[in-house]
């Protein structure tokens, strides 16, 4: 080593670095060049999702006519005639042992057996009426009666409000001995409109704006009558009852 100049070592490192520049610029280290970084996309906007409606749990019904001052509807206020609008029932006869209330704007009564019974007879009409039924009530609207001081099934057609009949023919909507309802509905507990439609011999019977029975009667077994109201077990209650012929 003593014999080594300075200029010799020098030289040899040279060489050695020469080399080794050259090992790391072979094919297989050179890097990628990276080329144009792309913008990325604009966040696509969500679509917000349609609102859901709540469903509603009212029927469709047609109150004004309870506000006007006699109690008809404002279109046609010659054609209906008030029967009951809270005030009194001079418009009906009772008919047995019941004994009718009138509390705030509805007439009502429970257990006993008996009838509000109408002064008049009526051959084709629109009855509207609303009622209120307690548990285990049986009560109904019978129309066209044939004998005004004897109503039941077999005189009159029963438009019945029965929700618990043990007879499903014969439960609320139906006509009792004609035709049985055309759906289940639960009517107690709360305010519910009956519409009753008797024309020649095609009756319709709608509860809270749903058909529960459309019938012929090939023999018009009741051509006309007054109507009646019923107690016959259980809490019933009726109001804004009005009629006007067809």
């Amino acid at each position: 080593m003593k014999g080594l100049s300075i200029a010799t070592i020098i030289s040899a490192g040279l060489a050695l670095a020469a080399c080794q520049n050259a090992d790391d610029t072979s094919a297989g280290d050179t890097a990628p060049v990276a080329g144009p970084i792309e913008p990325a996309p604009p966040p696509v906007a969500a679509t917000p999702a349609a609102p859901v409606e709540p469903q509603s749990t009212e029927f469709s019904r047609d109150y004004t006519w309870m506000k006007s001052a006699d109690g008809a509807s404002p279109q046609n206020q010659s054609d209906w005639t008030v029967l009951f609008a809270g005030n009194d029932v001079t418009n009906f006869e009772p008919l047995g042992v019941a004994q009718w209330n009138i509390t705030n704007d509805y007439v009502g009564y429970g257990e006993a057996r008996g009838f509000l019974v109408t002064k008049e007879s009526y051959g084709d009409f629109h009855l509207r009426a609303q009622f209120w039924a307690g548990p285990g009530t049986n009560s109904g609207i019978f129309v066209r009666c044939d004998d005004p001081a004897a109503v039941g099934a077999s005189s009159c057609y029963e438009i019945n409000i029965s929700d618990t009949n043990q007879n499903p023919d014969n439960r609320t909507g139906s006509i009792v001995n004609f035709q049985p309802p055309l759906i289940t509905v639960e009517s107690e507990g709360q305010w519910n409109d009956y519409d009753i439609v008797v024309e020649g011999s095609h009756i319709v019977v709608t509860l809270n704006g749903t058909v529960t029975a459309d019938y012929v009667d090939p023999d018009n077994t009741h051509p006309s009558g007054p109507f009646a109201l019923q107690t016959n077990g259980g809490l019933i209650r009726f109001r804004n009852v009005r009629v006007r012929p067809l």
